[in-house]
């Protein structure tokens, strides 16, 4: 038994380098001469006793400690869905000589690598860090595998692997990278940096804040004369923007969300940029809700601003997912009626690929826009904008790019026919559209629209 043991242990552990393989091949040959020129044969009867001794040799070394390695994998509970996300690996050597090592790290399978490798050096009685990165398409349960480590000896001729039990699952949310990112910048009134437009107000907002000594530049109309008269000095009235507005997030879930943009799914798109604008929101003092649909209403998140409703938020878009039947809107309609009684921004993320589809839907549109304030935020197809910009060279390149331009001139003419019926829209592509959400948003908010 113990011998099996000692057998099946170096059977799973042991290996030896290709180089071994090719002296061993050369001896072959060597002996295959030796046939015509005697001498050889004592030249390959020389190197292969060098070359097993010297496996012996290397072998003895790199298996002469149990714990000659240590390896672990760190990163953090959850990813950020569509960012990258830090992963490190740490390596302890214990070996009182360097080693060269061959790392496969077994990452989760929607990453579908398979080729995943990293070659280091590490010095005697040594720790080293290797980071790399990786980034999530989707949403949901990553699971790794453990850490497999191939480490050779001084000489080296023999391998040894190691395998770390390193299994663990991690969820990918959506992109709270980016939502932290734009909280920092919006509690700091910084969001240009992101991109985000500096819009003019237009007017003030009637919320009454406080009252100020007059400074140049105040507007005249603010002047509070009971209190000049009280304080014999210049005082105005100060004004902050309107708070606690409702801000719903209205995410399609139907099959039109479904289609692909640089890996990620338009649902994606839309998930993310709704946690960073219900984000903003809160940070601006207004009420932040959610409501997912597909045939049928799947969540209603009640628009609030509790310190816990952005963690709501995050766990609710966690655990949405793409359906396969095509969005009604006539409920979304009834939901909306029934249960936001107050006036309200809705920011409604779908899309739209022919005027007869939005055609269909316009009616419960109108009806949502008696009652609120719609926004509606849809795609333009980027695939078929490179199209149109491409010199057409031939008789089909022709038929292909006039094809793509007539399916261009309709998302405008949605835009249009949007606009007609006195509801605001967004045609944007899926890298722009928190940026162009956020910038509508606060432009509303500006000219006192919600």
């Amino acid at each position: 038994m113990f011998f099996r043991a000692i057998i099946k242990f170096f059977g799973q552990s042991f290996y030896l380098d290709k180089v071994v393989y090719y002296i061993a091949g050369s001896s072959v040959v060597l002996y295959i001469f030796s046939y015509f020129i005697p001498v050889l044969y004592d030249v390959a009867g020389t190197v292969l006793l060098l070359l097993g001794v010297s496996v012996l040799v290397d072998s003895f070394l790199i298996f002469g400690k149990r714990y000659a390695l240590r390896a672990e994998r760190v990163t953090a509970e959850r990813w950020s869905n569509g960012d990258n996300n830090k992963v490190t690996l740490h390596f302890q050597n214990n070996y009182s000589f360097p080693i060269s090592i061959y790392i496969i790290d077994e990452l989760p399978e929607q990453f579908q690598e398979r080729n995943w490798y990293r070659k280091e050096r590490l010095e005697r009685y040594s720790e080293q860090e290797i980071v790399y990165t990786v980034k999530p398409l989707t949403r949901g349960e990553y699971s790794y595998g453990n850490i497999n480590v191939f480490v050779k000896g001084p000489l080296q001729l023999a391998k040894r692997r190691f395998v770390f039990p390193a299994a663990e699952t991690i969820k990918v949310y959506p992109s709270y990278i980016q939502m932290r990112r734009y909280h920092l910048l919006a509690v700091n009134n910084r969001l240009q940096e992101a991109g985000v437009k500096r819009v003019r107000k237009v007017g003030h907002s009637m919320e009454f804040e406080q009252i100020k000594e007059y400074v140049p530049g105040d507007d005249y109309r603010t002047i509070n004369w009971k209190a000049t008269a009280r304080k014999k000095d210049l005082m105005v009235n100060n004004f902050t923007d309107e708070r606690s507005q409702q801000i719903y997030c209205l995410i399609n879930k139907g099959r039109t969300m479904k289609m692909p943009f640089e890996g990620m799914t338009l649902l994606d798109y839309a998930i993310n940029a709704s946690l960073v604008l219900s984000n903003v929101a809160l940070v601006r003092q207004d009420k932040a809700g959610l409501i997912s649909f597909a045939e049928n209403l799947d969540v209603f998140l009640q628009a609030d601003k509790k310190p816990t409703q952005m963690n709501l938020v995050l766990e609710t878009l966690y655990r949405q997912r793409t359906r396969f039947l095509e969005a009604d809107f006539e409920k979304l309609y009834s939901v909306i009626r029934n249960r936001i009684t107050h006036r309200s921004l809705l920011v409604l993320f779908t899309n739209f690929e022919s005027m007869d589809s939005l055609q269909r839907e316009m009616p419960s549109l109108k009806l949502i826009a008696q009652y609120h304030l719609l926004l509606v935020v849809f795609f333009e197809n980027t695939e078929l904008k490179q199209l149109t910009e491409k010199k057409a060279e031939t008789l089909e390149d022709i038929y292909i790019k006039t094809i793509a331009e007539k399916f261009a001139f309709e998302k405008r003419l949605m835009v249009k026919e949007l606009h007609k019926n006195g509801i605001l829209s967004i045609l944007t592509s899926p890298q722009n559209l928190t940026i162009d959400t956020i910038n509508k948003y606060l432009e509303l908010k500006n000219k006192l629209s919600i």
